[in-house]
């Protein structure tokens, strides 16, 4: 690991744990309802841009760490379920920013991203669809949602859903489907043409703006922004999706990590049945469980990394990795709840939101059936491929 890494990871742990963490009592946060407002966020922004960790993935130059340097940096930042806001490595933006400055022409670069990277407007990534309308859920196969070319405009029409952060962005990535196949979309938001019918009232609560449900109605978009090339959707979307589901890894291992400190200092101090709790054997191996899954964690997400930092794709490695370090984060924030009794379903530590949060990252940048479906087919697929040849 390099050292600007480590410079740059302390850096952020330092500001999140200082500033950020007593945000996370601001009263804004209990009035807005879905996810913190963002006059909260870019009150938070102003103070890490002074900080000098306002989106600190993404260098001067407008280079990019490499992913095993992201790593270190997005468990940092999300010791806070408010960190990746604060100092803008949160999703959608982080993998919007990543698919961007990939896939981007400068025009689109210059337009749209520099806003983004300076943190002046948060995005959305239009794809998920309704299943009441047969739409692409976790299989964007089935999408529904249309673009037709009329001269120099693409038309777009179609409904959306769990959109996170569609409501108060300022870009949004638009999928759709045209004659040859899956396309990609940069617009400016909000668009009277595209409508927010609600927002969901979902179990997480971390995202400004929380998850909507949109329908695209006759939405005209200049040829020269879409995002690539017309049928070359899909590809771009695993451009994307791969960093995206390793980032979700990062972020909520460091949730985890906070999580876990919170529930050892409860065990540490609290005493029951003649002992403090963690002298309790079943207290105790909870906590030693939950030591052992952070390091498998830590591990897997440095290994899949790895692999993106060949040039990779890596969809069967992030796949494996959002599989185990979900279903582990589940372990260890399951445990730390238990670990604090009835303290740890309240509010008064952010255990309680942590919980849930991991709970929604299950589901969300595809549920962990989906993903090993998915490599179910790859082993029948190289099995096959061994034996013809």
């Amino acid at each position: 690991m390099t050292q600007r890494a480590h410079e740059i990871a302390a850096r952020v742990e330092t500001f999140v744990r200082d500033v950020v963490i007593p945000y996370e009592r601001d009263p804004r946060i209990e009035i807005h309802g879905h996810g913190p407002p963002d006059d909260l966020v870019q009150e938070m922004r102003a103070l890490a841009k002074a900080a000098g960790v306002l989106t600190p993935h993404i260098l001067a130059d407008g280079s990019h760490l490499t992913q095993r340097e992201t790593a270190i940096v997005l468990i940092k930042s999300g010791l806070s379920p408010l960190g990746p806001l604060a100092v803008n490595t949160m999703a959608p933006d982080e993998g919007n920013m990543y698919l961007l400055g990939h896939v981007g022409s400068p025009d689109l670069k210059e337009r749209f991203l520099n806003r983004m990277v300076a943190g002046e407007a948060r995005s959305a990534f239009l794809m998920t669809e309704p299943a009441t309308d047969n739409g692409a859920g976790s299989d964007p196969s089935m999408m529904q949602t249309t673009c037709v070319q009329d001269g120099n405009h693409w038309v777009i029409n179609g409904r959306k859903t769990f959109i996170t952060g569609a409501q108060g962005a300022g870009v949004g990535i638009v999928m759709a489907k045209s004659a040859d196949g899956a396309c990609m979309f940069v617009v400016d938001l909000p668009d009277p043409a595209i409508r927010i019918e609600r927002v969901l009232d979902t179990i997480d609560s971390s995202m400004p703006g929380g998850h909507a449900v949109i329908t695209i109605d006759n939405l005209r978009v200049p040829a020269d922004q879409m995002l690539g090339h017309a049928g070359e959707g899909f590809r771009y979307a695993q451009i994307r999706l791969s960093p995206a589901r390793l980032s979700h890894c990062m972020r909520w291992l460091g949730g985890c990590i906070r999580a876990h400190e919170i529930a050892t200092a409860y065990a540490c101090r609290r005493q029951a049945f003649g002992k403090l709790l963690v002298d309790h054997e079943g207290v105790g191996f909870m906590l030693a469980d939950n030591l052992i899954d952070i390091q498998q964690c830590e591990l897997m997400i440095d290994w899949c990394a790895g692999v993106l930092d060949t040039g990779s794709l890596g969809t069967a490695e992030s796949s494996m990795a959002k599989v185990a370090v979900s279903e582990a984060l589940m372990r260890i924030a399951d445990r730390c709840v238990q670990v604090m009794g009835a303290t740890g379903v309240s509010g008064d530590t952010i255990v309680e939101q942590i919980f849930r949060e991991i709970r929604a990252f299950r589901i969300y940048d595809g549920p962990t059936e989906v993903h090993k479906w998915s490599l179910a087919k790859k082993v029948k697929r190289d099995f096959l491929k061994a034996a013809a040849g």
